[in-house]
Parts: C-alpha cells; structure tokens; sequence
C-alpha cells in the first residue's frame, strides 16, 4: 500500500508541477515527460525509505 500511495502521489504532484512550470515559460504540457520524471522520483523515494532503519536508535 505504501508503494501504491508514494507512486500515485508523485504522479499527482510532480504532473502539477510540470504543468505550473509550462505555462509559466509559455511552453507546451509534456504528461508523458512528467510521468516517467514522477515514476523515477517514486522510486527513489522507495529506496530512501526502505534503506533508513525502523528501529530507534538508542542514546549513549
């Protein structure tokens, strides 16, 4: 479920994103160029967050 949710929120966000930013610099929308972007940074994402450990860490 986390995997579903990261991927359908970077697709949502970075697609926003990209289209402020086009038709700010009166350029043409690119939902294909976004989508791969948002897919690639979902995955980094994923990384990230499987790579940090769960467990607290504890004080010396």
């Amino acid at each position: 479920m986390r995997v579903f949710w990261t991927l359908f929120w970077s697709l949502l966000l970075i697609n926003m994103l990209s289209y402020v930013v086009a038709n700010m610099q009166g350029d043409t929308y690119n939902y294909v160029l976004a989508s791969i972007i948002a897919v690639v940074f979902a995955g980094i994402v994923i990384l990230i967050g499987e790579a940090l450990p769960n467990e607290p860490v504890e004080k010396h």
